[in-house]
């Protein structure tokens, strides 16, 4: 994934017996960068962009590229790490902000709803502080929310459960493609299912059981269709 990186720096520099900028600077904003793409890829955000803050004392002269150690990294807002050389050990903390293109509600969404593509969109928020914050509609689409979204709110998976789209005996529709053409049929669904979920249908017309998958609110596809 590539990623943008606005980067804003803040340093405080003894005027002598300190590390060079460059020389620190880069150590930190590389050890830095690196946990902060990490974090964002395994949430699966896109082109996030970083701003970096972090304040520098005076460590002593360093001849070469200073070694940095890793302490504690789980929230980017405050990760500490440790400069070493020449036999000396000091704490940096590095505060991150993160803003990226993620899910948020284009209207108020009851809990319990299922959620409609329709009103969702995707727009750029800081997320620093919200590692559920999803970046596609399409996770969210179908799903119900614990809880009441107000419009503008950005959506966080921790706040999602799977809807069940279609209940047991309910009516449903099967809808089959082929070469370009859509034909619609009426079923019975023979257990409950979630988006995406198989279950057992029976064409109303002649009584034959197939196995289908949940695409939408009482609609399904046959298996065979992907």
């Amino acid at each position: 994934m590539k990623s943008c990186y606005a980067l804003l720096l803040l340093l405080s520099l003894p005027a002598s017996g300190a590390w060079s900028a460059s020389t620190f600077d880069s150590a930190i904003e590389r050890a830095a960068r690196e946990q902060l793409n990490r974090y964002a890829e395994s949430i699966g955000w896109v082109e996030p962009q970083l701003k970096l803050k972090f304040t520098t004392a005076n460590l002593g002269g360093c001849p070469s590229d200073p070694r940095i150690e890793t302490i504690d990294v789980r929230q980017p807002s405050r990760m500490r790490f440790a400069a070493l050389c020449n036999g000396e050990k000091r704490e940096v903390v590095v505060r991150a902000t993160i803003a990226a293109d993620v899910v948020v509600a284009t209207e108020e969404l009851k809990a319990g709803q299922p959620i409609d593509a329709s009103a969702l969109k995707r727009e750029r928020r800081d997320v620093t502080n919200t590692p559920g914050a999803i970046a596609g509609i399409e996770d969210v689409a179908g799903k119900t929310s614990r809880r009441v979204l107000k419009a503008g709110q950005v959506v966080d998976r921790r706040w999602l459960n799977d809807s069940v789209l279609v209940k047991r005996n309910s009516k449903v529709t099967i809808v089959a493609r082929n070469a370009g053409v859509e034909v619609h049929v009426a079923a019975e669904a023979l257990q409950a299912g979630k988006r995406g979920e198989v279950i057992s249908v029976k064409n109303s017309a002649n009584g034959t059981v197939i196995r289908a998958r949940v695409i939408a609110q009482d609609t399904v596809e046959p298996v065979e269709a992907r």
